[in-house]
């Protein structure tokens, strides 16, 4: 995990964007970062 600021949200997976705020414009809904975390390791 890497600290940001300026409101940033990004969440990756070995180094992939799973969730990033700012191409959404939006937060993650409850559990859709577990989600998204869940499918992309099924992979």
């Amino acid at each position: 995990m890497n600290p940001s600021s300026g409101g940033r949200f990004e969440v990756t997976l070995d180094e992939s964007p799973i969730f990033e705020k700012s191409k959404l414009g939006r937060h993650a809904q409850p559990g859709e970062v577990l989600r998204l975390i869940d499918t992309a390791a099924s992979k």
